[in-house]
């Protein structure tokens, strides 16, 4: 893969690599759909983790979630009584999504489309909350459209809800080792760069062949920040978070963040 001319045209290729087959990766992962909605059905909640809280309760909430993958976490907000809708362009991942709601047997509208290419003609002004999560705003070389999109999707007085790694640790911060006593944090990065980036997918480990890849352009805190507000939505939070996992030899790091913020 080469690395596109125009930051613009970066998109196109990441949208290439999610089309290939995602379905065999996920199953891979996290079982087939059937064993995967056990799972999701026992405990809907402790699944939504961080993202729940932000949310809120979902019961009557009409949710959409943008690139919504697998559909896991809208599974579980369905299950707990959201009507929800995912956007996401891999027939892989639909697939997926589609037999795991099947499984869990709640509704689960998924539409196939470039997020960025959404009809939004009887979408406009309906959702009480949008939400995207973990690994989604470094396949965008311009964030404005995307926030532009959460807007118009928005209903008077909605909320976007936003989790995603946090840019300390994806930009500026390099980690090697696997234990407490041996972990080594390198602060190596460039906190302001605006380059793209050739890695692997994230679901590259759980994929047969050749290692897929995209291109990624990581933004960091302030650009999040002001891309949301460029948009006309109102930001009513901003939580930095630790590691959760528990593991001590993060401590002090920021590693996520949860950003909300309302029409």
């Amino acid at each position: 893969m080469q690395n596109p001319d125009a930051a613009n045209v970066a998109h196109p290729f990441n949208e290439e690599t999610w089309n290939q087959e995602t379905y065999d990766a996920w199953v891979t992962r996290f079982g087939t759909p059937a064993e995967a909605a056990e799972r999701i059905k026992a405990q809907p909640a402790k699944s939504l983790s961080v993202l729940g809280e932000a949310i809120g309760d979902p019961q009557g909430k009409k949710i959409m979630n943008l690139m919504g993958s697998n559909g896991s976490k809208a599974i579980a907000l369905a299950l707990l009584g959201a009507e929800v809708t995912v956007v996401d362009f891999s027939p892989g991942n639909q697939r997926y999504a589609q037999e795991l709601a099947t499984a869990a047997d709640v509704p689960l509208t998924y539409i196939v489309s470039d997020v960025l290419k959404l009809e939004t003609a009887t979408l406009a002004g309906t959702f009480d909350v949008v939400f995207a999560e973990m690994g989604i705003l470094h396949y965008f070389t311009d964030l404005t459209p995307f926030m532009n999109l959460v807007h118009t999707l928005l209903a008077p007085e909605g909320e976007f809800v936003l989790r995603d790694f946090h840019p300390v640790s994806t930009k500026l911060i390099s980690s090697r080792g696997t234990t407490a006593k041996i972990r080594k944090h390198k602060v190596d990065g460039d906190y302001f760069d605006s380059s793209l980036e050739e890695q692997e997918a994230s679901f590259a480990k759980y994929a047969e062949g050749e290692s897929p890849k995209v291109w990624l352009r990581k933004w960091n805190l302030g650009e999040i920040v002001t891309s949301v507000a460029q948009s006309g939505l109102i930001l009513s939070r901003l939580q930095e978070e630790p590691n959760l996992s528990g593991d001590s030899f993060d401590k002090g790091i920021p590693k996520t963040f949860t950003l909300i913020a309302r029409k």
